[in-house]
């Protein structure tokens, strides 16, 4: 494959004439977006860089409130998050892997660090909005009281809105606190930030059923939130279920009974079935309330379990054995009483669009012996309550159909989020879904239209304080992650309310921190300045910048100085320069050292730090305020 030389000309390679590519329009929310990877993953999109920057300050308060205006449960979501942004995080993307096997190309801590902020900030109270002084005269239910009707909550009684949120539980949190083990997520801190939004003027009706939804929407209330989850566990009808059924639960039911103390003991030997999250918190909830011998069994392989990659790590950490590839085929019990579970072996095999296949291997049966099981095959949504002739329509499964962008129903006052909504996910997602149905809410009620979504808030400020000075660190670290310091394994399973994980203190915070790229710090080139002396080119350590002829894309990435092969992520492309040729950069692998700036005679590059902030319910969000809202520009583009 032709490469260009040191000089950037001279690839050999003719561009097709009319496919050139256009100009990046780096004044577009989401281009700079988008190169803020795990920002961009974050269903809430909250500003991951710019709080990690602060925790490295030691500015813990206001690294928790940058949080709180995006994800609402910073301490929650600090020990539970699913961390969709982790993935995304181009840390793992430039490093490079190490040889022994053990040491894999990780991420920053990202989710880990939310929890530093919560865990060492200051009293934020004084800091959070303040209950409307007068209502508005809008009435809105919020039935459940989970993350998504939290933030939907958060996001109106501020603004006016008299918001009743209804729950069966006495206390505030959903499956949160009833799903979550104590030693991953303890009562004070649900308690804690559920009352941050309750503080706020919300009418939280704890210990009421809503049963009938005519009947709620008949109250007058000018909308309506569903965010109930998803509250039925489901169950595997096999040989035997029915005779040892007293032996055998439910594992999201059983959850919620050791939360409220109902459940406090297990038999020794236990099965536990399923391969997500519930499961693994099952398995370790059983082992501390006196099962010895406890075995999660799982249909898929390892690697497709649907449990988050540390969730398996700690249950295998506490010495609870996974075994894969079996499908349960019955139960065995003797008179009633449980005696172990039959298994089939199976492999998987995938088809040509990628759909699995569990293929029966031939080998024998496998049977465990156990004394409890606990079934953690999944969850189903369940609507009781929503009379099925009030204007809701459902899908085949069971589930609302929804404007997936709006989560409004067919009954257009009725909107949903959280696992009500889809089907279950994590805590994030349904903070995510909280926010656009509040948006859509106070849109419908100031007689809006609800698809039309506001734009983000952004801007670009530079970061120049000198020739080779910036207002943010960009030296690039080579530490390897850190690992969150573990109670002792033999002690952590003898209370179940005692938390596993204790945290980063101060300076492992820092430490970890610091492995940061600040990839919200943006590159921004103004071709005008630009003499095409190819220094920030010959400089970058990542070879990720090109000067070249333009052309259609997939010809152009070949050929850059470092092909650009990952082509989710987009190009940065110039205007033609005085040479008739154009600088590419390949936003993929920049490292936002600020080589490039520090290097240019001429300022055609600058580090400008790229913040976006999602405009939520409130003033931001109306048609009249985004006809006025001035046009961001970059400051030097």
């Amino acid at each position: 494959m032709p490469l260009l030389g040191a000089s950037g000309r001279g690839s050999g390679l003719v561009p097709k004439k009319g496919y050139v590519l256009k100009p990046t329009d780096i004044g577009t929310p989401d281009y700079f977006h988008k190169v803020v990877d795990c920002q961009w993953a974050c269903p809430a999109h909250t500003p991951v860089p710019e709080y990690i920057r602060l925790i490295a300050a030691g500015r813990y308060s206001e690294a928790y409130l940058v949080n709180w205006v995006s994800n609402v449960f910073p301490g929650i979501l600090g020990r539970t998050c699913d961390r969709p942004c982790e993935p995304a995080c181009r840390r793992g993307r430039v490093e490079e892997e190490t040889t022994d096997g053990h040491e894999r190309k990780e991420p920053v801590a990202i989710c880990r660090l939310k929890r530093v902020a919560a865990d060492y900030k200051q009293d934020i109270r004084p800091r959070l909005p303040r209950p409307a002084a007068q209502k508005n005269g809008r009435r809105i239910a919020c039935v459940g009281a989970g993350p998504a009707s939290l933030t939907v909550a958060r996001d109106l009684a501020p603004l006016g809105y008299e918001v009743v949120v209804y729950d069966g539980d006495a206390r505030a949190g959903g499956m949160i606190r009833t799903q979550i083990p104590k030693f991953r997520l303890p009562e004070e801190i649900i308690d804690e930030e559920t009352g941050y939004v309750l503080d706020l003027g919300v009418d939280f009706r704890g210990g009421q059923y809503v049963r009938s939804l005519k009947a709620l929407l008949a109250e007058g209330y000018d909308a309506v939130f569903v965010g109930c989850g998803a509250p039925r566990g489901q169950d595997l009808n096999i040989p035997g279920r029915k005779e040892a059924a007293t032996h055998i639960h439910l594992g999201i039911d059983w959850l919620a009974n050791v939360a409220f103390g109902h459940v406090t003991s297990i038999k020794r030997r236990v099965i536990v079935l399923g391969g997500g999250n519930t499961a693994m918190d099952c398995c370790r909830s059983a082992r501390r309330l006196g099962g010895e011998d406890v075995k999660v069994i799982v249909r898929s392989g390892f690697e497709q379990m649907k449990a988050s990659a540390w969730e398996k790590e700690d249950a295998m950490h506490e010495g609870i054995p996974i075994h894969n590839n079996l499908v349960p085929k019955a139960f065995t019990h003797n008179s009633g009483r449980l005696t172990g579970v039959t298994c089939e072996k199976v492999r998987s095999v995938y088809d040509e669009r990628g759909r699995r296949t569990l293929v029966p291997t031939g080998e024998p049966d496998a049977h465990f012996l156990c004394d409890e099981v606990l079934v953690a095959v999944g969850q189903e949504n369940a609507f009781p309550w929503i009379e099925r002739d009030a204007g809701i329509e459902f899908d085949k499964w069971g589930l609302p159909k929804l404007d997936e962008r709006t989560m409004q129903s067919t009954l257009p006052n009725v909107f949903f989020g959280g696992d009500a909504a889809f089907g279950p996910k994590n805590i994030i997602w349904a903070v995510a879904h909280g926010h656009e149905a509040a948006v859509s809410i106070d849109r419908l009620l100031n007689g809006e239209d609800i698809a039309v979504r506001p734009a983000p808030m952004t801007n670009l400020v530079s970061q120049k304080m000198g020739i080779h000075a910036w207002t943010y660190d960009n030296a690039v670290s080579h530490d390897r992650r850190l690992r969150v310091p573990l109670r002792d394994v033999n002690a952590a399973p003898q209370n179940i309310r005692i938390e596993v994980e204790l945290g980063f203190d101060p300076q492992l915070a820092f430490k970890e921190a610091q492995r940061c790229l600040n990839c919200d710090v943006q590159t921004v080139f103004a071709g005008r300045l630009c003499i095409e002396c190819d220094a920030c080119m010959d400089v970058c350590p990542m070879d990720c910048i090109s000067f070249t002829d333009n052309g259609e894309e997939d010809d152009l990435r070949r050929r850059l100085r470092a092909p650009a092969t990952n082509a989710t992520q987009a190009l940065y492309v110039s205007d033609v320069l005085k040479t008739g040729r154009i600088m590419v950069k390949d936003e993929d692998v920049c490292l936002h050292c600020s080589l490039c700036a520090e290097r240019c005679p001429t300022g055609a590059w600058d580090m400008q730090k790229f913040f976006l902030e999602m405009t939520h319910a409130g003033p931001r969000c109306h048609d009249r305020a985004a006809a006025g809202a001035p046009t961001v520009q970059p400051e030097a583009a």
